[in-house]
């Protein structure tokens, strides 16, 4: 995995200036992603986030070594050195609803076994409020409780490298903001307390001499995205917040969340703002269930209706039977429904892709198109970009590579940004 110097290299503006974080656990995605590092000779960074990722399983089912290993067996292609492991959102979240200090000690445990594991990024969040707590957590508590839970990280080293530490909680909310929300973008004096109450609280903890391995701190540098539309980034509104950084005696980045489907420029603007670290999660996902819709649409014109995968149906019978991932977030009529539950920009169907019907129908498809690949009229129609780049010989016509190089679509402008 990439050395924890090579990290700060980047952050620090030393060849890279900045770097997707690509938050997924599909195969797919982590590949595509790999295989957009191995050709830009660029660092991978994989995130988990302690819902997907911690030591009961989480919704993935596996435990941050076996999310590890996952991992590693999927980018085995990328030279060695360049793979980072991201942790996020790592602190009481999951257990929120126990008394705080139960939830924070097992907030500890999932904090020591990705530490273990070899994860060396770090985002300390400890802003949720736990049972016995008030409502609105004073920043003091919320540091005191990031530092509390860095003492065990920096305790759980195995001989590798220490960890970067991400600190800061001014993240969208979860599932996305009401159509158009206006966005405030973080102030100066709120990331500038901030940063002064953390630094505070790990030098309390005994962690001073661990405070120059923060390097990111989260902000609202005013991006976000619902079902149906998406705020862009308007550098003009982040531009005193952008001062500040440049003026501040630590040597930080920002780390933007919620970035996905942003325009092409905007990714530029935001690398060259400071904001080093761009997550990127829906955006993916979002991306790879286009290719599969559209090679639903290709297998009804050349496949014989009897052999069809009916992988569409599929995925909404059982969206609609299970509807747990998606019924607090998509409201209207059942017609609307159906519209967002296969193309809302929250993507919601992430959940579903695990799922052992809807594994089998795409297993039918892959099967399908890869015994008559699609024809190369249909791919303009369905696929027009794979269709340009087969037609230059940079693609091939099988289903699983098509989907690959449409999720790089989604990637590419990152990358494109983040060399600058």
């Amino acid at each position: 995995m990439a050395s924890r110097n090579g990290f700060q290299d980047l952050l620090a503006g030393h060849g890279q200036r900045g770097i997707t974080s690509v938050c997924s656990a599909h195969p797919w995605v982590i590949r595509a992603a790999a295989d957009q590092a191995a050709d830009d000779g660029t660092l991978l960074l994989i995130e988990a986030t302690c819902n997907q990722v911690n030591q009961d399983g989480g919704y993935t089912g596996m435990r941050p070594a076996e999310f590890r290993d996952f991992v590693r067996k999927l980018v085995d292609h990328l030279p060695g050195g360049r793979l980072i492991l991201g942790g996020d959102h790592l602190g009481p979240h999951v257990w929120r609803k126990l008394p705080a200090e139960d939830a924070m000690i097992r907030a500890e445990e999932m904090i020591r076994q990705y530490v273990q594991a070899g994860f060396t990024k770090i985002h300390l969040d400890a802003s949720m409020s736990c049972g016995g707590d008030p409502d609105i957590l004073s920043d003091e508590t919320i540091a005191g409780r990031a530092a509390r839970l860095a003492r065990i990280a920096e305790a759980s080293c195995q001989g590798g490298a220490h960890p970067l530490y991400i600190i800061g909680t001014e993240v969208p909310v979860p599932g996305g903001a009401s159509h158009g929300h206006e966005l405030a973008v973080t102030t100066p004096a709120a990331a500038a307390r901030t940063l002064a109450v953390h630094k505070r609280a790990f030098a309390e903890a005994g962690l001073a001499d661990v405070w120059p391995r923060v390097v990111g701190l989260v902000v609202q540098p005013g991006v976000e995205f619902d079902n149906v539309s998406v705020i862009d980034y308007d550098p003009a509104k982040a531009r005193a917040l952008v001062r500040w950084r440049w003026e501040s005696e630590d040597d930080i980045v920002f780390e933007a969340h919620s970035t996905d489907f942003q325009r092409n420029d905007a990714y530029k603007a935001l690398v060259e703002d400071g904001f080093a670290i761009l997550k990127v999660g829906p955006g993916v996902t979002f991306a790879m269930r286009e290719a599969i819709c559209a090679l639903a649409e290709i297998e009804k014109q050349i496949v014989a209706p009897l052999s069809q995968s009916h992988v569409l149906d599929t995925i909404r019978a059982v969206m609609r039977d299970k509807s747990g991932s998606w019924k607090d977030y998509y409201a209207g009529t059942e017609a609307e429904q159906d519209v967002l539950m296969l193309n809302s920009y929250s993507d919601r169907i992430r959940y579903y892709w695990p799922d052992p019907k809807i594994g089998a129908a795409i297993g039918k498809l892959m099967a399908n198109l890869s015994a008559t690949p699609p024809p190369e009229i249909l791919l303009s129609q369905y696929l027009p970009a794979q269709y340009q780049r087969v037609r230059a010989g940079r693609l091939a016509r099988d289903p699983e590579a098509l989907i690959l190089d449409k999720i790089r679509d989604a990637l590419r402008p990152y990358a494109a940004a983040c060399r600058l």
